[in-house]
């Protein structure tokens, strides 16, 4: 089998490791060696019977082993992103894992270092890119495109053609029309309907979904999104 570190040690990391227990409860494909947290409190801790190891930079050491980063939240929805920057790793050191519950058709594409969780729905031709998360009960229908570092919590329903830009986070129970584009770093708010594009690192909310204010977002350094907001722009 081949081996494995998750780095973070959070809800979504503990939920990741449950999908690598599914994967090898089909078939056997993956040593979980633990977790990696950069949270000193948290190292030669066992969560949810997985050991945490020491810190992220572990990851530079255990050459032999692939790596998933599982860090994020609504809160700092751009973590993930710096935190794979900082890292610096190769893509084919980063695993792509898919729940033996979720349906990926044949035409569609996911990128290294993405995890796709149980009963989510990827219908024809979807592209997904690198370090992307979709959560349980996600439907990406066809010809969706999303991008590197995004995120799509639980329940989140994408009508055809829609483009989800690099980090952008879709909250619990989203649902965007057909063919709008949600911005880099954009956030939306759980429960939203999204009718129209949602611009780069804004946070949008409501039925129909509105502009509610910039989003507060600290991205990598070496990021091409480093650019203002279009409302930063117009201030």
């Amino acid at each position: 089998m081949t081996p494995l570190l998750i780095v973070g040690a959070g809800g979504f990391a503990r939920e990741t490791a449950q999908l690598v227990h599914a994967i090898n409860d089909v078939s056997p494909t993956w040593e979980l060696l633990g977790h990696l947290d950069d949270d000193p409190a948290k190292h030669g801790t066992v969560v949810d019977g997985v050991p945490v190891l020491g810190g992220s930079a572990e990851a530079l050491e255990r050459q032999d082993a692939r790596v998933v980063v599982c860090v994020g939240s609504p809160r700092d929805h751009a973590s993930r992103a710096r935190l794979v920057s900082r890292l610096g790793l190769p893509p084919e050191r980063y695993a792509t894992l898919v729940h033996p519950g979720a349906s990926v058709s044949r035409t569609s594409t996911l990128g290294p270092g993405t995890i796709v969780l149980a009963q989510t729905v990827l219908t024809a031709a979807v592209t997904v890119g690198a370090h992307v998360s979709v959560m349980p009960h996600v439907t990406l229908t066809h010809d969706d495109v999303i991008g590197d570092f995004a995120t799509l919590a639980a329940g989140v329903r994408l009508a055809g053609g829609v483009h989800v830009e690099t980090g952008a986070y879709l909250g619990s129970g989203a649902l965007v029309r057909e063919t709008r584009v949600i911005g880099a770093y954009a956030l939306v708010g759980m429960g939203s309907v999204v009718t129209r594009d949602v611009p780069a690192r804004e946070v949008w909310a409501g039925v129909p979904a509105r502009f509610l204010r910039p989003a507060e977002v600290t991205l990598p350094p070496d990021s091409p999104e480093n650019i203002p907001s279009s409302q930063e722009q117009h201030s």
